[in-house]
């Protein structure tokens, strides 16, 4: 299952013992795990990061549900922050190399934000189950509703992560020696440990997976039967219904994703707990675990992708970084900082929404200016337009032949 090997080393007079928990896989195993840890650590600090940074950026406007991606994403962080520098070392070392009491820090540390990640997006599901399936109720959840699920989140997922410092279950060396989790041989001698390991999966897993299913299920076939009615009328529900489709189409794709990395663990582990004399193969651990760390990335990949308010905030910050780098390294040179800011200026004003418009803005444009033109290269004036609704007849003139009130009305 494991190899152990004690050493005794002198110090200052005095024996120490140390635990030495030596790889059972191949070195070769060991060193591909220790490098898929770092791309999946590396990905998830950048995109968990962001995604943090831009839902702090939209704090005040974000909705209830979107609670929820956030403390995914604090879940997924705090594994990766604690997992992996930890995990790394020691299978590239292909041995764990910290001893025992953070050995068990370490599995501490994996159940609680494993199962915090699981239970945040069951709770996500019958949200978003409630708020499809039932706008008259699910209208009603606020932003205090979704912070007390959070929090009950993390309660339920802190006593299976406690229990087994309370004798409740044990932790223990993963069965390929390089990382630390849940003794999962251990319930064939021990009755409590048998209650622990049970409870896990079906609270922990067969409950949460059925929510989800059932709740998604229900949600494609609301969406399925009022999609006919939604093309055929135009209603001031319209875009509420949109953003319903587009927070469900998210977060199942985030779902499949984590049941996918999540499922294979949860199936070796199965097999290690119930099987009588057979012992599972450490390779299938390893894979399975690499698997499951590798949850922490996708969630991030998905919101920042594909959520269009996410992607255009995230946008907008990055443009705002660059011109601040541009205008430090122009400081030098005034011109150079002027044709900066007058780029800047110049790409806001692209843009107008008028009261001679149909209601909607209307883009004209960018006009870009680049610092580090040469000389001969002449800046141009850009020619701000507004379009003029008479009727069904749409025109559009240029602003400096507008009389001086409709200017003044316009800027």
């Amino acid at each position: 299952m494991w190899v152990v090997k004690h050493t005794l080393s002198w110090k200052m007079g005095n024996v120490s013992k140390t635990v030495l928990f030596v790889s059972t896989i191949s070195r070769q195993h060991d060193v591909l795990m220790g490098s898929l840890y770092s791309v999946f650590c590396v990905l998830s600090l950048l995109g968990n990061g962001m995604l943090l940074f831009v839902a702090y950026r939209k704090r005040s406007s974000l909705k209830p549900a979107e609670f929820f991606v956030v403390n995914l994403s604090v879940s997924d962080l705090g594994m990766t922050l604690s997992l992996f520098p930890l995990a790394i070392p020691s299978a590239l070392a292909h041995r764990w190399l910290f001893g025992e009491v953070t050995c068990l820090c370490y599995a501490v540390c994996g159940v609680l934000f494993g199962l915090c990640s699981l239970t945040n997006l069951t709770a996500l599901s019958s949200v978003c189950c409630l708020k499809v399936c039932c706008p008259n109720y699910g209208n009603k959840f606020s932003s205090n509703h979704a912070c007390m699920m959070v929090i009950g989140v993390w309660c339920y997922a802190s006593v299976f992560a406690i229990g087994p410092l309370a004798h409740w279950g044990s932790f223990g060396p993963e069965p390929y020696g390089t990382a630390c989790c849940i003794n999962w041989y251990t319930p064939s001698h021990d009755a409590l440990a048998m209650s622990y390991i049970i409870s896990l999966f079906v609270f922990c897993y067969v409950v949460p997976c059925t929510i989800i299913i059932l709740s998604y299920t229900f949600i494609l076939l609301t969406v399925r039967g009022s999609r006919l009615a939604v093309q055929q009328h135009v209603s001031p529900q319209t875009k509420v219904t949109n953003a319903h489709t587009l927070i469900v189409k998210l977060s199942v794709a985030v779902c499949i994703g984590f049941l996918m990395a999540w499922s294979p663990y949860a199936v070796v582990a199965m097999w290690a707990a119930f099987s009588a004399n057979e012992q599972v193969p450490p390779t299938a651990f390893a894979l399975a675990a690499i698997l499951a760390k590798s949850s922490t990335i996708y969630n991030p990949m998905v919101y920042l992708l594909f959520k269009p308010n996410f992607r255009k905030i995230l946008s907008q910050d990055t443009q705002t970084i660059r011109t601040r780098i541009c205008l430090s390294h122009s400081k030098a040179s005034p011109i150079k900082a002027q044709q900066l800011q007058s780029s800047q200026q110049c790409n806001k004003d692209a843009t107008v929404s008028t009261p001679f418009s149909s209601g909607l803005v209307e883009s004209y444009g960018a006009c870009h200016v680049y610092a580090e033109a040469e000389p001969r290269f002449q800046q141009t004036s850009p020619q701000r337009t507004v379009r003029i609704l008479d009727g069904i007849i749409q025109s559009e003139i240029p602003v400096r032949h507008l009389t001086n009130r409709m200017q003044n009305n316009l800027l």
